[in-house]
């Protein structure tokens, strides 16, 4: 196979010959076994299989980690996934690559020793005995230490996961954070920042982050002026209520929580920050204890108006967790008459209908039901407003698809109930729609 090597930079080639113009690029033919019969790229590391057939390290660990157990080039089901390395080629590859340097190719470097298990358990052990003598200054070190592990690549990452180190680091945070938070701030803050690629954890690790001291060292940094923070903090609390809203009992304890949350909402230029911070307040919402004692506050921090204004330029993510958390808000009549009072509700509302989500198209419904039904009876106006804007036409494509039964109810009984007006709008054409399928 013919490469071609792009020209040297001039301060390497000082004292040598410069090509011309027309020949700025070198025909270089590199030989066979020193490429990697996966990527055909000049191997890096390269490792012999139990077949005897030699890759570079990163392609066959791709393969393996893909799910296939056999060799790519005999195709021999692996006997053992063991990767030996190949020290003669990569000395064999060294020596091209230093002969052929007139030609700029740069000399590969030698490999890095591999991450084993043993050295992630070996680092584990050391992290629970300093944690338990409180050696801050000791699990910084080894903090550290799996964070250059980490970014030496995927396969580094994926050996972490699998061996019970985010345990280990969730278990040091709560330990430092019980101690003191603002005296630990750093450490704390690194712990954080490497959790957040090892989700989901176990149900051990989310009871360590689901601590009191946990969850309120998560929320002071909610407040701190470190967006990363910020970020890594509410991902976080996303992550453990998303596992498992048992949480939420002990999250509403923290102060200052409903607060910190609506002002990441109000971050600009912070998408994903914004969308965690919807997803923890539709959690708390969703169960009867954080409804009971946040929905008010979350009422009085304009949430309700908040998400509406969300919808206007909001991405398809954003949108479904802003739709979200205006269904659980309006379970309550003075949510439902905070969201009744904001002038594009219906509008905006119906608008998403089967523009976002299946399940944001569910939030639609359910709200629109909910502004319909508010309390004390049928409320004419909202439905005639409903129709103006295509609420009806909607409905009735929406019952066509597959949608959940308490949906496809909610929408049948809209639909009645729009039914009784439309054929007093002069405004309302249903022309098009007559030969749709009736679903109710």
């Amino acid at each position: 196979m013919t490469f071609f090597w792009k020209k040297p930079r001039a301060s390497r080639l000082a004292g040598k010959k410069f090509l011309s113009k027309q020949n700025s690029k070198i025909e270089l033919n590199i030989p066979m076994h020193f490429r990697c019969p996966i990527s055909l790229d000049l191997m890096k590391d390269p490792v012999t299989l139990s077949t005897g057939i030699t890759y570079d390290r990163e392609s066959i660990e791709k393969w393996i980690r893909d799910g296939n157990q056999t060799c790519p080039v005999t195709n021999q089901v692996l006997t053992s996934f063991d990767k030996i390395p190949n020290h003669m080629i990569r000395r064999m590859i060294q020596d091209w690559c230093v002969e052929n340097r007139d030609q700029g190719v740069e000399r590969i470097p030698t490999p890095r020793t591999p991450l084993t298990s043993f050295d992630i358990v070996e680092i584990c052990s050391k992290m629970m005995v300093a944690s338990s003598k409180g050696d801050g200054k000791r699990c910084l070190d080894l903090v550290e230490k799996v964070n250059v592990w980490a970014l030496e690549g995927e396969q580094n990452k994926n050996l972490i996961k699998d061996n019970g180190l985010g345990y280990v680091l969730a278990a040091t945070f709560d330990s430092f954070s019980s101690l003191s938070y603002e005296t630990h701030e750093y450490l704390l803050k690194e712990i954080l920042f490497l959790l957040t690629w090892m989700f989901p954890l176990g149900i051990e690790g989310r009871s360590k982050l689901g601590s009191i001291s946990s969850l309120r060292c998560m929320t002071w940094f909610l407040s701190r002026d470190d967006i990363s923070l910020q970020k890594s903090s509410v991902l976080t609390l996303k992550e453990l209520l998303s596992a498992d809203q048992s949480h939420v009992q002990t999250l509403i304890e923290v102060e200052d929580l409903p607060k910190a949350l609506v002002n990441l909402i109000h971050m600009p230029d912070c998408l994903s920050a914004k969308k965690s911070s919807y997803s923890v307040i539709y959690h708390i919402l969703s169960t009867p204890v954080g409804f009971h004692k946040l929905s008010s506050r979350f009422l009085e921090l304009n949430v309700a108006e908040t998400s509406l204004e969300a919808l206007v330029e909001g991405d398809k993510g954003l949108s479904e967790m802003a739709l979200g958390v205006l269904d659980r808000i309006s379970d309550s009549k003075q949510g439902i008459k905070r969201v009744q009072k904001h002038a594009l509700t219906v509008p905006l509302i119906v608008k998403k209908i089967l523009r976002v989500s299946s399940l944001a198209t569910d939030f639609c419904v359910s709200m629109l039901w909910k502004l319909s039904h508010n309390g004390d009876g049928i409320d004419g106006n909202v439905l005639v407003e409903a129709l103006h804007v295509g609420a009806f036409q909607k409905l009735l494509l929406m019952l066509q698809v597959n949608c959940g039964e308490e949906t496809k109810l909610k929408a049948t009984e809209m639909l009645k109930l729009m039914n009784q007006y439309k054929n007093k709008l002069d405004c309302f054409d249903s022309g098009h729609y007559k030969y749709l399928r009736k679903s109710y």
